[in-house]
């Protein structure tokens, strides 16, 4: 399926942007943003994008300017969507190149946002298809959220930093990108701090000191806070403890893979 990704600033197609975002997502009572805020974004300058094809609004991404000064400005991108039917592979990634030359052309150097650590697909496309870093891990960031994808579970966030001129990041748009091999990793010495059981159930294990680790997270962690909240639940926990303690205590993700592990290491700084 082809497409085109275009700027949106027509009200006519913002509305589409909010029932796009409001259908993946699962929103119930409110849409997550409306068509006025994306207007005046649009209108002000920041980003809102959408890729259509034959006319019909398939994907969209959109964020804002931001920082804290006097440090450099930074695009904030807050949310991605491609409505599940596409056929059209591959584009979450294309919007996301999109983004990054808009980005480049007005001399924004840096792109930041946010994603559930448990989603090990997001995982997989921010860290390894992107090329993007994990900054810190973010406890409950949003809180409560009622959408059809978060509903019952808090809102535990990694920051991704997205460093738009890196090397990594310039190989990964030309789809050069390393996944690193988990197994292989074990059998080097690697610790595995959190992997699945048997029953689905996460399994811990203490970091040694200066060791690699290895974090593992379920496979459809959607369909866990549906069918069995209360393992949603631990897994929350667990993941919190094995990754977002490491990242807080000097450690850092150096990998994602398909699988479902996070890499991470001693940080040399």
């Amino acid at each position: 399926m082809s497409f085109e990704i275009v700027e949106l600033s027509e009200v006519a197609d913002l509305q589409q942007v909010v029932e796009l975002f409001s259908k993946v997502w699962g929103a119930r009572d409110e849409p997550l943003i409306n068509s006025n805020t994306l207007r005046a974004l649009a209108h002000s300058g920041n980003y809102v994008a959408g890729a259509k094809t034959k006319g019909r609004l398939i994907g969209a991404v959109m964020g804002w300017l931001g920082g804290h000064p006097p440090g450099e400005l930074h695009l904030h991108s807050h949310i991605l969507a491609v409505t599940p039917e596409t056929e059209a592979r591959g584009l979450g990634f294309a919007l996301k190149q999109h983004q990054r030359s808009w980005c480049i052309a007005r001399g924004i150097r840096t792109v930041e946002w946010t994603f559930d650590p448990l989603v090990r697909r997001n995982a997989y496309f921010n860290l390894t298809k992107l090329g993007a870093e994990a900054s810190s891990y973010l406890v409950n960031f949003y809180g409560s959220m009622e959408d059809g994808i978060n509903a019952g579970d808090e809102s535990d966030r990694i920051l991704v930093t997205w460093s738009l001129e890196a090397g990594k990041v310039e190989a990964a748009s030309h789809g050069e990108t390393e996944e690193a091999d988990a197994r292989r990793l074990i059998d080097e010495g690697a610790v595995a701090t959190l992997m699945a059981g048997a029953g689905e159930e996460p399994i811990r294990r203490e970091l040694t000191p200066g060791a690699i680790g290895l974090c593992q997270v379920p496979a459809d962690i959607v369909a866990v806070r549906r069918d069995r909240p209360d393992l949603a639940r631990r897994w929350r926990l667990a993941v919190r403890d094995a990754l977002g303690g490491p990242l807080s205590g000097g450690y850092r993700v150096v990998g994602a893979t398909k699988d479902g592990w996070y890499v991470l290491s001693p940080d040399p700084r």
